[in-house]
C-alpha cells in the first residue's frame, strides 16, 4: 500500500491537533472492518496485533482531506502549554461498557500516537452482528463510521444465574431501544411513552419493534427522595442491587448508584405472543433493528442488555417520539380537562390525515390519562389500523393496562363489537354511522373517551368526520397535520356551524344526544391543533412490516396466538387444535362485501376467517345452510376460521379462541373482505401431501382472475359535461 505523508506548517499542525478529533484516519482504497468492542480485551491475538501497530514509528500516512479547520492564533502562554501537553506522557483510555482502564504510554512522536489511535477504531468499530473479528462478506458494502458520535454508557449488569438485568438511570437519563422484555421499577419512577411506573408496582412487558417508532425508558424525579436524606436513599437502592445481583456483577454496579437514581429489572420476554409470531421465518426478526438503523450504525451491543432481548440505540435513531411544542401542549390541555378544568368529562376526538400520527398520539394520551384515572374508553372508527381487534371491526373498550407497543402485540376482547367487514367505508357509509350510532349507545359518560378516526379527510370521508363530530358531542377535537400545506379544512367551531355532513346538515342538531338539544347546541368544542415535526410524517413506511397490509395480517396473527398455550413449548400450527361442530341449522352464513350465489356461498366460506356475530332473533333451518339476505348490525364476539364443512352431517368445523360461554350465543356468520395471512396456509409443518387450500395451478391471465383495482381519482363521465353547462 503506497501512501504518502503530507507536509503541513508548524501552525497548521497545532490548529488540526487542536480542533480536529484523534481518530480521523482512513485507509486509502480499503473498507474498514468492524469488531466487537466486547471482545476486544478476551483476544490475544488483537491485543499482539495492537501492540505492534503502536510500536512502529514514522508510517507516511495521507492525512484526511475531509475538513481542515482554519488556523487560530495562539497566545505564548497558550503556545507554551500545548508544548508541555505534548512533551507529556499520554494516558489512553479503553472504553468498556461498564467502566474502564487507562494504560500509561511514553513519550511517543505525533504519527506514532495517531497511528495507535486509528488502531484502536479499527479493533473496536467494526465487528459484524454476533461475530468475533470475523471477515466480512466482501460484496456487501461497508457502513461508513460515525464521527463525533457520542456513544452512551449504561450502568447495567447482568445476572447469569436468574437471567435477567439490573440497569440504573440517573435523573433525566433515557434509554431508546428495540426489542421486548418485560420492565420492574425496583426504585425511583421511570416513564414510557407517557406512562408512568413506581416503585411496587407490577412488572409491564414492553414490546419496540422496527415498524413502529422506538420505545424509550426515561428515569424521572422521585418525589420519596425528598423526605429521605441522601445516605438513606444510596442504602435503600444497594440493598436492592444486593437482592437482584450477585456478588461479581453487583459490585461493578454500587459504585454507580445513589439517592437519586432510578433501579429497574429487565427481564426477558416471552409469551405465547412471541413464540408464536417468530415461529415463521418471515418474522424470525421481528424485533430487531431495521436496515436504515443498521446502515446508520445505531445499535449500542451491551451484553447485559443483549441478554434479555434489548438492543440501544444512540445517534439520531436514539431520539423515540418526536414531541412537538403543539403536541405536547396538546396533551397538558387533554389532561388538564379531565383534573377539573372542564366542565365536563372530555370527549377527545383525533383526527388527521394518513401517516400523521393519530395512533401514537392515541397510545401516547391514553397512557398519559392512566397516571390521572383508573380507566379511559376508546371508540375505534378506523377501519384499517384497529387498536384492539383484527382489521375490519368497530369496537368500543374500556382500557385499563398501559399500552406500551404496537397494536398487534395488546389484542383484546372489547366491550362491544360491530363487525362491518372492510378495511374502509366507501361501499356503505349509512351502515358505517350507524353501527357507531349502536356504539356510542353504551357509553356511560363517567370515563374520558378517545375516538379514533380514518385517515380519509377528503371529499366524503370529511363529511363522514362532521358526522362524527355532530353525533357524538365532542369537547375537544385533536387535529394532526404535517408539511407545509393543510390536508384538510380546520374543525373551527366557526366552521363546522356551517360545514355540511352525509347524515347532517347546519344548524347541527345532535342525534345521540344525553341532554337536551337547547343545551348542547349552545356548547362548543375546542380545537388542539398539532403539527408534526417528524420527518417522515405523512409517508408510508417503506421498511418490512411498516405496510398497511403487513399490519393487518400481524393484527390477525396477534389475535390467534391466544390459541397457543400460556406455557413454554413448541408451536402448534393453526390446523392442530381441535374444531367445533357447528350445525348448518344454528348458525345463518352472510358475506359483508360483495354479492355470492347462494350455490357457491360454501365455497367461499370454506377456509376462510369469519366473525362470530350475536343476531336478536332466533336462526332455525331445515335442509341445508341458513343465508342471509341483508347483512345486519350486531354484536360480534371475535372470529374464527372454517377449517372444514361437512355436507353429508351438515357441519362447520370452526377453529377460534373464543370461550366456548361466549360461543353459546353465537348464531351467525359474516364473511369479510378481511383474509387470513398467507403464511397461515403456506407455513404447515406436519402435512405430507399437498397442502391443503394452497394452489399454484392458477393463472392470473384470466379476465378478473387478479384482484380488483378501486381507482378514487377517476371521474365519472358526465361529470365534464354537467360542468360545462353549468
Amino acid at each position: 500500500m503506497k501512501v504518502h505523508k503530507k507536509t503541513r506548517t508548524k501552525n497548521e499542525q497545532q490548529s488540526a491537533s487542536k480542533h480536529l478529533p484523534r481518530n480521523k484516519w482512513r485507509v486509502h482504497n480499503k473498507k474498514m472492518r468492524n469488531y466487537d468492542p466486547s471482545h476486544l480485551s478476551q483476544s490475544p491475538a488483537t491485543a499482539k496485533l495492537e501492540h505492534q501497530l503502536g510500536n512502529r514509528q514514522k508510517f507516511k500516512l495521507k492525512r484526511l482531506q475531509k475538513a481542515f479547520p482554519k488556523t487560530v492564533s495562539m497566545t505564548a502562554e497558550e503556545q507554551v502549554r500545548k508544548k508541555e501537553k505534548v512533551s507529556a506522557p499520554a494516558t489512553v483510555p479503553h472504553g468498556h461498557t461498564n467502566g474502564g482502564m487507562e494504560v500509561e504510554n511514553g513519550s511517543e512522536s505525533e504519527d506514532s500516537q495517531e497511528w495507535r489511535s486509528y488502531a484502536k477504531s479499527v479493533l473496536q468499530n467494526g465487528t459484524e452482528k454476533g461475530g468475533r473479528g470475523g471477515r466480512k462478506n466482501s460484496t456487501s458494502a461497508a457502513p461508513e463510521p460515525v464521527e463525533n458520535e457520542e456513544v452512551p454508557k449504561y450502568h447495567v449488569q447482568h445476572d447469569h444465574v436468574q437471567n435477567h438485568t439490573v440497569l440504573a438511570l440517573q435523573q433525566g437519563q433515557s434509554l431508546c431501544f428495540r426489542g421486548r422484555c418485560l420492565l420492574t421499577c425496583l426504585s425511583g419512577r421511570v416513564e414510557v411513552l407517557g406512562f408512568t411506573i413506581e416503585q411496587g408496582q407490577q412488572p409491564y412487558p414492553l414490546f419496540s419493534p422496527p415498524s413502529h417508532c422506538p420505545l424509550t425508558i426515561t428515569a424521572l424525579e422521585d418525589c420519596s427522595v425528598s423526605t429521605k436524606n441522601k445516605k438513606e436513599g444510596r442504602l435503600e437502592a444497594k440493598a436492592i442491587i444486593r437482592k437482584y445481583l450477585s456478588s461479581e456483577p453487583r459490585k461493578r454496579l454500587l459504585g454507580a448508584v445513589d439517592c437519586g437514581s432510578c433501579v429497574v429489572l429487565l427481564q426477558p420476554l416471552d409469551t405465547p405472543l412471541t413464540r408464536f409470531l417468530t415461529s415463521f421465518s418471515e418474522l424470525d426478526q421481528l424485533f430487531d433493528i431495521n436496515s436504515k438503523e443498521l446502515r446508520s450504525q445505531a445499535a449500542v451491543r451491551d451484553p447485559a442488555l443483549s441478554a434479555v432481548g434489548v438492543t440501544p440505540l444512540h445517534g439520531p435513531c436514539s431520539r423515540g417520539l418526536v414531541a412537538s411544542p403543539s403536541y405536547r401542549e396538546a396533551l397538558s390541555s387533554l389532561i388538564s380537562a379531565w383534573e377539573g378544568d372542564f366542565d365536563r368529562c372530555p370527549i377527545i376526538l383525533v383526527c388527521g390525515a394518513k401517516n400523521s400520527g393519530k395512533s401514537t398520539f392515541n397510545r401516547h394520551l391514553i397512557n398519559s390519562l392512566l397516571n390521572h384515572t383508573a380507566s379511559v374508553e376508546y371508540l375505534e372508527c378506523d377501519l384499517g389500523q384497529t387498536e384492539f381487534t383484527p382489521p375490519g371491526c368497530l369496537s368500543l373498550s374500556t382500557v385499563t393496562e398501559p399500552l406500551l407497543g404496537p397494536p398487534f402485540t395488546h389484542q383484546r376482547e372489547p366491550d362491544h363489537m360491530v363487525f362491518y367487514g372492510q378495511t374502509d367505508c366507501q361501499v356503505d357509509l349509512d351502515r358505517y354511522l350507524d353501527s357507531l350510532k349502536t356504539l356510542w349507545r353504551h357509553y356511560g359518560g363517567e370515563n374520558p373517551i378517545v375516538i379514533n378516526t380514518m385517515g380519509w379527510v377528503k371529499g366524503l370521508g370529511f363529511q363522514v368526520l362532521v358526522d362524527l363530530i355532530r353525533f357524538f358531542s365532542v369537547t375537544h377535537i385533536v387535529q394532526l397535520s404535517y408539511g407545509d400545506t393543510l390536508q384538510c379544512h380546520s374543525l373551527t367551531p366557526e366552521f363546522l356551524r356551517s360545514a355540511q355532513g352525509w347524515q347532517t346538515h347546519p344548524p347541527a342538531q345532535p342525534t345521540l344526544a344525553m341532554e337536551p338539544a337547547n343545551h348542547l347546541t349552545s356548547r362548543s368544542h375546542v380545537l388542539l391543533s398539532i403539527h408534526s415535526e417528524f420527518e417522515e410524517a405523512g409517508t408510508a413506511g417503506n421498511m418490512r412490516h411498516q405496510r398497511s397490509n403487513e399490519l393487518r395480517d400481524l393484527a390477525l396473527l396477534g389475535y390467534f396466538s391466544q390459541l397457543q398455550s400460556p406455557e413454554p413449548g413448541p408451536i402448534r400450527p393453526l390446523h392442530c387444535f381441535t374444531p367445533y361442530q357447528v350445525p348448518h341449522s344454528a348458525v345463518a352464513l352472510g358475506v359483508t362485501h360483495c354479492e355470492v350465489a347462494p350455490n357457491h356461498i360454501l365455497y367461499a366460506a370454506n377456509a376462510s376467517l369469519v366473525a362470530l356475530c350475536c343476531l336478536g332473533e332466533k336462526v332455525s333451518g331445515r335442509a341445508g345452510p341458513v343465508l342471509l339476505s341483508q347483512i345486519p348490525i350486531c354484536q360480534c364476539v371475535g372470529f374464527g376460521v372454517i377449517r372444514g364443512i361437512d355436507m353429508a352431517r351438515g357441519l362447520y368445523f370452526l377453529v377460534t379462541p373464543v370461550s366456548p360461554a361466549a360461543l353459546r350465543q353465537v348464531n351467525c356468520l359474516l364473511l369479510g373482505e378481511v383474509t387470513l395471512p398467507k403464511m397461515l396456509l403456506t407455513v404447515q409443518p406436519g402435512v405430507e401431501t399437498e397442502l391443503p387450500y394452497v394452489t399454484t395451478d392458477y393463472s392470473f391471465d384470466i379476465p378478473g382472475a387478479g384482484k380488483l383495482h378501486v381507482f378514487k381519482g377517476l371521474k365519472r363521465p358526465g361529470f365534464e359535461n354537467a360542468k360545462m353547462k353549468n
